[in-house]
């Protein structure tokens, strides 16, 4: 017991207490003015959130935040699980292979934020000279225009993001035991019908927890959007739930406001969480 008294202090301290906090101040009315007077209010920020018009609007932000999230996954496990599968065959530089493709995982969050938004400069970015001098078309203002700023913020999430899922995949592709390929080879199975019947059953009990983390993890992605469009500019038109909450909070110092929209996507999240991997059955043993 008090081996584990610590651990469970440091936990208490900065995950149990935080968090009972962050739901109390969900209740109350506290903001720049009343950092010590604020009031409990009951359910009223709640309220807020879905029935008081905001800037940008709240419903396109969520709207926004489903396909960002949704979007991001897809590309996250697609790329992943391909590239899983080619640096599973026998190919030479293996190694050196995966070293760099899982870099872009391995590199701080803000310097690749940064970094991609200096290659979507108008004048002197990647992006616009590969336009320009080598294929002939006009270049793109990507930080100007709401959608192509969007773009811009889900090209680099995506850059970011897929080495995580095919490290997953990897591994598990590793685990998969040879003799059902080879079972699979006498029988005259063709590289799809191994595809199908063996790997992807076989992948799915591991890609679905990972999938899980990953739709949380981009959800709540708030480095990417942040720094690539500037605080979500143009005209705050690029913001996702937890950038709108993180604005909330220390640009507009509504605090408690801030607390009940980050109760929101807990809520969301849990509910996910509990009935995808339900759903799933991700649980269950593969082989």
């Amino acid at each position: 017991m008090f081996l584990v008294l610590p651990a469970f202090v440091l936990l208490a301290a900065v995950v149990f207490y935080p968090f009972v906090y962050n739901v109390i101040l969900s209740f109350g009315n506290m903001n720049l003015t009343r950092i010590r007077s604020w009031e409990f209010i009951g359910l009223r920020q709640y309220v807020k959130i879905f029935t008081e018009p905001t800037q940008p609007d709240f419903y396109a932000i969520f709207f926004k935040t489903i396909l960002w999230t949704v979007v991001n996954v897809f590309f996250h496990v697609v790329l992943g699980v391909f590239l899983a599968l080619l640096l599973n065959r026998h190919l030479k530089g293996k190694s050196i292979y995966r070293t760099l493709l899982i870099l872009p995982w391995a590199i701080p969050q803000y310097i690749v934020a940064l970094t991609w938004r200096g290659m979507f400069n108008y004048e002197y970015g990647a992006f616009n000279v590969i336009l320009t001098k080598y294929l002939g078309l006009p270049a793109v203002e990507w930080l100007k225009s709401p959608m192509e700023a969007f773009l811009a913020c889900i090209l680099t999430n995506v850059w970011l993001g897929f080495p995580f899922m095919m490290v997953v995949a990897l591994g598990a592709l590793q685990s998969i035991p040879q003799e059902l390929y080879e079972a699979a080879d006498i029988d005259g199975a063709q590289w799809y019908h191994k595809l199908r019947r063996i790997t992807l059953p076989l992948l799915r009990p591991v890609m679905i927890p990972s999938i899980t983390l990953g739709v949380i993890w981009t959800f709540n992605s708030l480095n990417i959007v942040w720094l690539v469009s500037n605080t979500g500019e143009p005209s705050d038109q690029t913001h996702i739930l937890v950038s709108f909450v993180y604005k909330a909070a220390f640009n507009f110092y509504n605090f408690s406001y801030a607390a009940a929209l980050s109760m929101f996507l807990f809520a969301i999240l849990l509910a996910f969480s509990l009935l995808f991997m339900n759903r799933s059955k991700a649980t269950e043993a593969a082989y």
